[in-house]
């Protein structure tokens, strides 16, 4: 997916081939990780590298989904209600991983995948938010990118762009009021922390471009989780006084 969204190609429908000899490839040289490891990280057919960038991101992806299933599911709650929850969580999740990826090797964050997310979380919490709690997410993604949205125009698009603008409204979506503070706190200062730490050894200066998408879906990914994990623990705790 974060290959073909750089070369405009059909996500669904063109079957996978290796970028330097464009070889279509089998079932077997697509099998996650373990593909990457028989063929030693190299093409089958022409010999060529494999990115690291395919069985990080392979590792990554299964690791959160593994969480977010352990962290939806317990022994005594095993619902539809549950399932819904997983299936959404799995789909935003891959979301932020591209958009995570992408951003840091292009500097851009596609729209192709912001525009799903948002719809698909709108759909999301009109169908299993609360009434009352709707307002909370609505207003944390109008804040938020209301407030990448002056940074813009008072930068002229030097400190951000329109991307980071639509990537905070998903993420006030995604994680309501007041945790869209936690996750943008967050994504200035590990912004900060890496920033400085590239200048100091050299990798960067003062006027480089950093991409501050990585950062947000970073945060985002790691403010849900813990949000996911304190109302699994509450739960524990109630079935356990029960």
């Amino acid at each position: 997916v974060i290959c073909r969204l750089k070369t405009k190609e059909t996500i669904l429908f063109n079957r996978s081939y290796c970028p330097k000899c464009r070889a279509v490839l089998k079932w077997y040289d697509l099998i996650p990780v373990l593909s990457f490891l028989l063929q030693k990280g190299r093409c089958r057919y022409c010999n060529a590298k494999i990115s690291w960038q395919y069985p990080i991101v392979e590792i990554s992806t299964g690791l959160l989904f593994l969480l977010i299933f352990n962290l939806q599911f317990t022994p005594f709650d095993f619902t539809q209600g549950k399932i819904f929850n997983l299936i959404y969580y799995f789909i935003i999740v891959s979301f932020l991983i591209i958009i995570f990826v992408y951003d840091l090797k292009h500097y851009i964050i596609p729209d192709r995948i912001i525009y799903p997310g948002i719809i698909i979380s709108l759909l999301y919490l009109l169908a299993a938010a609360a009434y009352d709690s709707l307002f909370s997410y609505f207003l944390s993604a109008f804040i938020a990118s209301g407030f990448f949205l002056a940074l813009v125009l008072v930068s002229e698009g030097k400190w951000m762009g329109l991307g980071d603008v639509k990537l905070s409204f998903l993420m006030g979506l995604i994680l309501g009021w007041p945790n869209i503070l936690f996750a943008l706190f967050l994504s200035f200062l590990s912004g900060a922390v890496i920033g400085i730490g590239l200048i100091i050894f050299g990798k960067k200066g003062f006027k480089s471009q950093i991409p501050f998408g990585p950062f947000l879906a970073g945060s985002t990914i790691l403010v849900m989780f813990s949000t996911l994990y304190l109302n699994n623990l509450i739960q524990n705790l109630f079935f356990f006084i029960l």
